[in-house]
């Protein structure tokens, strides 16, 4: 099982050091991790996720929350919440394969082209993990040359 986890922390130098010390240290690992700032300043926002059963969440989450630099942390797995990732893919699209790729982004409204070079496409997308994992299926017979993805971001959803 895959748990998303999210930790407000200090934005302070070592902090993301310190917490992915202490996951990697315990032998856990880390599947995506994302930080940035919040509204103040002062905190950050970080989203893991991390493999494993709910013993390894459990030890993840009593562990985080002894770090000082740790303000709160919140494991959304069992909560209703929200998340998203964007994806940077350049495809091998000749003239002849151009007009097909474009079709498939069409079914798909939240990826669109972002450069057209001689022999390629660089796509952009941005949504749902599995939806992210199934577009990328539907492009590997074109050949996918280069790609990065910015990893899970989370937010608990209202009651």
């Amino acid at each position: 099982m895959k748990h998303i986890i999210t930790a407000m922390v200090e934005n302070q130098p070592g902090v993301l050091a310190r917490i992915v010390g202490l996951i990697s240290g315990r032998g856990f690992n880390i599947e995506t991790l994302n930080v940035a700032p919040t509204q103040d300043p002062t905190v950050s926002q970080m989203t893991i996720k991390v493999p494993g059963d709910d013993r390894v969440l459990e030890q993840v989450t009593k562990q985080l929350n002894k770090l000082v630099d740790v303000i709160k942390v919140t494991d959304l797995t069992q909560k209703r919440y929200l998340n998203r990732e964007l994806v940077l893919v350049e495809v091998a699209a000749t003239s002849q394969k151009r007009q097909e790729i474009v079709e498939l982004m069409k079914l798909l409204s939240d990826a669109k082209v972002v450069s057209v070079q001689e022999k390629s496409l660089t796509i952009q997308m941005t949504g749902e993990q599995d939806k992210i994992k199934d577009f990328l299926t539907l492009l590997k017979p074109f050949r996918i040359m280069d790609i990065s993805r910015s990893g899970v971001i989370a937010v608990a959803r209202g009651e």
